[in-house]
């Protein structure tokens, strides 16, 4: 069974409708809203950190990046940094690098989504680059029981 089965069996198992797509596969969050003929903006993209209180999920607008000084004030930590790709691949050993879903829930890690990406419904890569997921904010809250706060910041801040 494929990693993305698994992780749609887990949504059935989870009671979630959702709908699943595949595209050609992207380099990055920013190309897969583009395969997807979505904005940006409007697809979420999954961030791990590491911190004094352990492993924890971001998750952003595509077109964002985390603003992990934001991150530790809300969450009242002193050290916070992004998770390495051993890391990662250890957390989320049967996901591609950067499409792991944002369910905390799977692996006992808490979830912060920001506001901007909070609406009725989300969108996220599920274990690969070519495949997406929606399904209601409302399952994913149900699920991750993450906290929502403002915690990205736009791409032209760098630039």
């Amino acid at each position: 069974m494929s990693v993305t089965d698994r992780w749609l069996e887990y949504l059935t198992l989870m009671q979630v409708r959702y709908s699943h797509s595949t595209h050609p596969r992207a380099a990055n969050a920013v190309e897969t809203a583009d395969a997807e003929r979505m904005p940006a903006h409007a697809l979420a993209k999954t961030v791990v950190y590491f911190s004094d209180s352990g492993f924890g999920i971001a998750v952003v607008p595509a077109d964002d990046f985390v603003d992990l000084l934001k991150v530790a004030r809300l969450l009242g930590l002193s050290n916070i940094r992004l998770a390495n790709e051993e890391e990662l691949l250890n957390l989320f050993p049967d996901c591609e690098l950067g499409a792991m879903p944002p369910f905390g829930d799977t692996c006992e890690l808490p979830v912060i989504v920001d506001a901007a990406i909070a609406g009725e419904f989300i969108a996220f890569t599920i274990g690969t680059h070519r495949d997406v997921v929606r399904m209601s904010f409302a399952d994913l809250q149900r699920l991750a029981k993450p906290r929502v706060a403002s915690i990205g910041v736009g791409q032209e801040v760098f630039a």
